[in-house]
């Protein structure tokens, strides 16, 4: 069952700026657990944590906080103290110097990142070559090097890649591994002291200019207007990049040297997507009126944005009402000093809790006054503009999926079997639910489909566990259905189901599958479609 796509690549721009954005966030959301075992230790240990020297609960726990938190006697000990008890085999006094606060910050974190921008530019050994160079710019600094290793990671891969494509076949039998381990070592060694000498005294010049930026905007009160960009960006299916690409690493900086960062919630807020559902629940018409109650708790509490995106595209005015809601719950948080302690992610109320309580019972307070204010200030401005267009919202929405058949063909040239069998299903999906008309034993069979999203991780799971259990309910078991990023699409599925936003990239990375826009991946009419069309290429072949 396919379909080819054009010549051309879809999309043009938005397409691009789509893919780089994915780049960017794909270096980050692999590592987000050590992101988030790392800020659990701060919240914990550090002097000012739960359990630290000057915990604001009183439940100082010695000696266990100076030793994870690196908060004891670290003063007195100095980095020479420090060394000594090293080489002399006293771990307890080294530690308590160094905790493992500061370490993973510093090291593990950026190295980790270094290491998964070299594997998506040139697998495993991209990856060491991109870990080695990425510690030189490292040691070359004196701050987390995060926004180092995003760049030098990459760069150091793709030299990699050029090197090996120098002797590629030239190599004489049985000199491969000695060939390339050299290489990769030199070249490592190479990039590393060039990190440590030019390109990280540049990257520290880079994140003290973004810093000031940030400190500039804060303190001229400006910081609320970002919002005018990010939330915009957002329902393009940019978020992750937002997020993990540019707020992260900018927070984490600020996190670990006071202890919490506005940034991490400027993109993660869940309010302006949840005043945002709410005003469609009671407010809106249709498929989306009912479906955006479950979209709200999904959106709220699992942290899947990405959910309420469709309604947005399909209102695009009421993306004012998210600019607005955003801006109000950054200028809330700015104002009485609210923060997270590490990335909230997935965005949702439980992950956004557990990093704002940290710095105490206030700080908490503060950040859910930011969710109510962003929910409110969303849900009213949205509220207002679905009840202005309420009459003309009441028409027939139109299904798009027989658009996205004939230019499906218009693409490819010529009709298929399998587009007649889709258009057949759909029609009789439309009518009176009979069976679809069209034979179908010309069709290759169905045997797997992807869901497929920026990041293969919330929504499209989200849209794979739903599909799964209606081929079950229809008592089809053998077909395989999973989630993936569009990124690593292979182009060996038989159906590739997307949101409409990102078919264009789906069908650039998997021009032989046959693909499924969607507006909602939650509850979506195409999936009913789907399984029919299965359903009747079954009966024929049996």
């Amino acid at each position: 069952m396919t379909t080819t796509s054009p010549a051309t690549r879809p999309g043009g721009l938005r397409v691009g700026v789509q893919r780089f954005g994915t780049f960017l966030s794909g270096m980050i959301m692999p590592n987000i657990a050590a992101f988030i075992a790392w800020g659990f230790i701060t919240m914990l240990f550090i002097p000012a944590g739960f359990f630290g020297a000057d915990s604001p609960f009183g439940w100082h726990w010695a000696p266990v906080a100076e030793i994870i938190g690196g908060g004891g006697d670290s003063a007195a000990i100095g980095w020479n103290g420090a060394m000594t008890a090293l080489a002399e085999g006293d771990g307890g006094t080294f530690l308590a110097y160094v905790g493992l606060v500061s370490p993973m910050v510093s090291y593990l974190l950026p190295l980790l990142i270094a290491n998964t921008a070299g594997r998506i530019v040139y697998g495993e050994r991209g990856g060491v070559v991109a870990t080695i160079a990425t510690m030189g710019v490292i040691v070359g600094t004196d701050i987390p090097m995060f926004l180092g290793a995003m760049i030098m990671g990459p760069i150091a891969a793709w030299l990699t890649k050029q090197m090996d494509r120098i002797w590629d076949g030239k190599i004489r039998p049985g000199f491969e591994m000695l060939v390339n381990n050299f290489s990769a070592g030199i070249l490592g060694m190479i990039l590393a002291i060039v990190g440590f000498f030019a390109f990280g005294p540049v990257m520290l010049g880079i994140s003290a200019a973004l810093g000031a930026a940030v400190d500039w905007l804060v303190s001229l009160n400006l910081l609320p207007l970002v919002s005018i960009i990010v939330e915009p960006a957002k329902v393009l299916f940019l978020n992750n990049a937002i997020n993990h690409g540019v707020f992260t690493p900018l927070g984490i900086e600020q996190a670990s040297e006071v202890g919490k960062s506005i940034l991490f919630l400027i993109e993660a807020n869940p309010g302006p997507g949840i005043g945002l559902l709410l005003a469609f629940t009671f407010f809106g018409v249709g498929a989306a009126k009912a479906s955006a109650p479950g979209a709200a708790i999904i959106q709220f509490f699992g942290g899947i944005h990405e959910i309420y995106f469709p309604y947005a595209l399909s209102k695009p005015t009421t993306i004012l009402a998210l600019i607005a809601g955003g801006a109000a719950g950054v200028t809330t948080n700015m104002l009485l000093g609210g923060g997270l302690g590490f990335p909230a992610a997935p965005g949702s109320i439980i992950a956004v809790t557990a990093a704002a309580v940290g710095s105490g019972i206030g700080n908490l307070l503060v950040v859910y006054l930011s969710v109510v204010v962003a929910a409110t200030v969303t849900f009213l401005i949205t509220a207002v503009i679905l009840r202005a267009s309420r009459r003309r919202d009441l028409a027939a929405e139109s299904d798009a999926f027989g658009a996205a058949i004939a230019q499906t063909e218009a693409n490819k040239g010529r009709s298929s079997a399998a587009m007649d069998a889709l258009r057949t299903s759909t029609a009789a999906s439309a009518s009176d639910g009979a069976a679809p008309a069209a034979a179908t034993s010309t069709i290759a069979p169905v045997r797997s489909i992807v869901f497929a999203c920026d990041a293969g991780m919330g929504s499209s799971a989200m849209g794979a566990s739903v599909l799964r259990n209606k081929f079950k309910k229809a008592g089809i078991e053998d077909l395989t259905i999973v989630n993936q990023a569009i990124a690593n699409l292979d182009g060996t599925a038989d159906i590739v189901i997307t949101q409409q936003q990102l078919t264009d990239r789906a069908k650039a990375q998997s021009p032989d599958s046959l693909h499924v826009s969607v507006d909602n991946f939650m509850n979506s009419p195409k999936y009913d479609e789907v399984v029919q069309m299965v359903q009747e290429q079954r009966k024929e072949q049996s």
